[in-house]
């Protein structure tokens, strides 16, 4: 019965400890100068406007009007699971996903480039040091969802 207790107690702490770690808190989100934030040091960033390096991604690339390729990307998002879009610009949104089992948040930032014709994409996790490329590929399949879409070029 001891043994029973202890491995109960321990499965709970470990648990508790689990989902204490879930992120709550948002990190700092938003353009500086126009521009999506660098990823810090740990590997559990992507961004597109990265100077290289691990975390760099491609940005979403598109054709035709600005406002319809961010329209689309929002649909795209819309139908994943687990996403809410916390900000919605003309220019700019903020979407977070959670985990189905832990509950981690990631938070997703996209800037619309018109020169460029892109859409910049910055993916991060809230918490941890490693995310074991659950962003790079979490932005893969956005990619691939909105090239489906007609968002692409």
């Amino acid at each position: 019965m001891q043994r029973r207790t202890l491995v109960l107690i321990v499965v709970v702490s470990a648990l508790t400890l689990i989902g204490s770690c879930a992120g709550t808190e948002e990190r700092s989100l938003g353009l500086v100068e126009g521009h999506l934030r660098s990823c810090p040091s740990s590997p559990n960033c992507v961004c597109s406007e990265s100077d290289g390096g691990t975390a760099g991604i491609a940005p979403l690339a598109y054709e035709g009007d600005d406002s319809a390729a961010l329209a689309r990307l929002a649909e795209v998002l819309a139908a994943m699971p687990r996403t809410a879009v916390v900000t919605r610009s003309d220019d700019y949104m903020h979407v977070t996903f959670t985990s189905a089992i832990f509950r981690f948040v990631d938070d997703v930032e996209f800037r619309l480039d018109r020169e460029a014709g892109v859409i910049h994409v910055r993916s991060a996790s809230r918490v941890g040091y490693s995310d074991l490329g659950a962003n790079r590929a979490r932005v893969e399949r956005i990619r691939e969802a909105f090239a489906a879409a007609g968002g692409a070029r």
